[in-house]
């Protein structure tokens, strides 16, 4: 036993009589121990209440156990819940997360990936900024990889991506259908590729619809980008507004508040992701559910087997459909 108290693996090696190397291949699940051994040796591990030390460990697996996730913004809930939904999968097979976060800084996010992969078993890859060329670049540099919300022509890493498009289409057929023809699109980051998914699907839906208006305003993806765009907003004269996410959404909904601006009678407002805070919003909040906690929990699905089998599993796309949850933020046009 150490000077602290805590039984050395040396301890449990004497006591089961066998040498430390044995012990350590008892502990690693080797199967080159005879069984009635290494049954000898867990029995005696588990009296003393010995546990391996990690590091160890992963020395001697050749692994650290542990897995890089890298997203644009954490302070985003919908990234959290990715996270969560990754740690929760990973942690039942022995594997910790690892958090690298760009804040929104594409040009970060290369250097972020491969550093975090050099520290780590594989890398979860989740929005990347990073423009296609780039991103093939990384991807090929931190195998085993998986890419989440983000798709990516051709290419043979495991991908989970939501469908935008048909989201955004939802989204503007509600309104329609509550009596609006005209709407403002506030638009996310000019490097988000699920931004430019929802503008094409918009691009695609409105030309099946000429009698509406579509009026795309570049925005951002946080709450203050929403509170900002309020004059843009009522300028316009839409009688609806589309926010790039609920952080957007939220930010204008405070400052149509503050401004005495009536949702829904005035002006419709609807999000995008369903972040937990959505349905307590001011009023509660329109938007397009998105399975945040899933993609994290296939994510690591697709990772772990690639772990596993390394050279054996069969990389796939996997794609979720986003569900539109109407609450009381979007109204008929009054």
């Amino acid at each position: 036993m150490s000077s602290d108290g805590v039984t050395t693996i040396a301890e449990v090696a004497r006591q089961a009589g066998v040498s430390r190397a044995t012990v350590s291949r008892v502990m690693n699940d080797r199967a080159t121990v005879d069984p009635q051994l290494a049954a000898r040796v867990r029995e005696v591990a588990a009296r003393l209440n010995y546990s391996p030390s990690r590091v160890a460990r992963s020395l001697s697996l050749g692994r650290t156990q542990t897995v890089g996730l890298l997203v644009p913004d954490l302070g985003n809930p919908m990234f959290q819940q990715v996270l969560r939904g990754a740690n929760q999968a990973a942690r039942r097979s022995g594997y910790r997360i690892l958090v690298a976060d760009s804040i929104e800084e594409p040009q970060r996010e290369a250097e972020l990936a491969i550093e975090a992969r050099r520290r780590c078993d594989a890398l979860i890859l989740c929005s990347p900024r990073m423009p296609e060329a780039e991103l093939v670049q990384v991807l090929n540099a931190t195998r085993p990889v998986v890419l989440v919300n983000r798709e990516l022509t051709g290419s043979d890493v495991p991908t989970l991506t939501v469908d935008y498009v048909h989201g955004i289409r939802a989204v503007a057929q509600h309104l329609l259908e509550l009596g609006h023809h005209r709407i403002v699109y506030l638009a996310g980051p000019t490097e988000s590729a699920s931004n430019a998914a929802r503008l094409a699907g918009l691009r695609e839906w409105q030309a099946e619809h000429p009698e509406v208006t579509i009026e795309p305003v570049p925005c951002g993806s946080m709450i203050e980008d929403g509170y900002r765009a309020i004059d843009t907003v009522l300028g316009s004269g839409a009688t609806a507004v589309i926010a790039f996410n609920d952080l957007v959404a939220f930010g204008l909904l405070g400052k149509l508040d503050e401004a005495g601006v009536d949702v829904p009678g005035a002006l419709s407002v609807a999000g995008f992701d369903d972040i937990d805070f959505a349905r307590y919003a001011r009023p509660s909040l329109t938007t397009m559910s998105v399975p945040q906690a899933e993609l994290g929990q296939q994510a690591w699905d697709h990772l772990r087997e690639l772990l596993e089998e390394p050279g054996q599993a069969t990389p796939r796309t996997q794609y979720f459909r986003p569900q539109l949850i109407v609450r009381a933020s979007t109204g008929s046009r009054s």
